[in-house]
């Protein structure tokens, strides 16, 4: 299943995209897509459902984050070999951790706004991962069926405010609209692979980050297994897993994100998404 929620900021609705392309109406149905409403029990309820019984929403407008909130927003840092590379930093012999604001969460297309005192706002192609049920000491060879489902992420940074003024890296990575998640939830089922999926993303027209997720460090199933040993993951939490090379802050000279800028991201079979940067407040 593709699962996606259209409409108005702060209003959006839940849907479902159908063979045909179009979007069906599941709010009649289901709450919205966040916490219990993406775990696998929840996922289960909604394949049950007559599809072709759903009402076709004609005109869906605008699309918003394929989750309607988060219980926690989660990142993998330096997991593919090229983009460490690019850094100039050693690969990790373990996974590195951290978080961005839940409230950096954003709609696919929404504009992506430089913040207050940035100067080095930069793009992070990722695949995203959403756990679909609570998951602790979980092993790699289960780990997988753990996951709901699958999206695209744009994991943008503030490289300036991440590296360069102490303390984690949290801060350059949480500002209002760093953290675009759609357009779909794609469910778990329709990816048997996720270490074989072709990820890019196009700044200007301009191809600066193409690559597959068979380059991660780290695979899908790695990650979470090693997350769940040091804390309990919960449906709807999401995991962006890193970004391959590419980014702004590996190019000679590095390259950073300007007011008219446009991003358009993509993780093959999850969608398509596309950004217009914007000037700060």
């Amino acid at each position: 299943m593709k699962l996606l929620r259209y409409g108005p900021q702060g209003q959006e609705k839940p849907g479902l995209l159908d063979a045909d392309g179009a979007v069906r109406d599941l709010s009649g149905a289901v709450p919205d897509f966040a916490g219990a409403g993406v775990s696998l029990t929840a996922l289960d309820q909604i394949r049950a459902l007559d599809v072709a019984a759903l009402p076709v929403v004609a005109e869906p407008g605008r699309i918003g984050s394929c989750l309607g909130w988060v219980p926690n927003f989660f990142c993998v840092g330096l997991n593919y070999s090229k983009h460490a590379a690019e850094t100039g930093a050693t690969p990790p012999a373990e996974p590195i951790l951290f978080s961005k604001a839940t409230s950096s969460l954003s709609g696919p297309n929404d504009p992506v706004q430089i913040p207050r005192d940035s100067v080095k706002t930069d793009w992070e192609v990722e695949l995203g991962v959403v756990i679909g049920c609570d998951t602790l000491y979980v092993s790699e060879a289960d780990a997988l069926n753990h996951v709901a489902g699958y999206c695209v992420i744009n994991d943008v940074s503030e490289r300036a405010f991440q590296a360069e003024m102490g303390g984690q890296w949290i801060k350059g990575k949480s500002a209002p609209t760093f953290g675009p998640t759609g357009p779909w939830l794609v469910t778990a089922d329709e990816v048997p692979d996720p270490q074989a999926l072709d990820l890019s993303l196009v700044l200007n027209g301009e191809t600066v980050q193409d690559s597959n997720t068979n380059d991660m460090i780290f695979s899908v199933a790695e990650i979470v297994s090693y997350m769940s040993r040091f804390m309990k993951l919960q449906a709807g939490d999401v995991i962006a897993t890193g970004t391959p090379s590419g980014v702004g802050l590996g190019m000679t000279p590095q390259r950073f994100l300007s007011p008219g800028d446009v991003m358009e991201v993509t993780v093959q079979g999850l969608g398509s998404q596309r950004q217009e940067v914007i000037a700060p407040a």
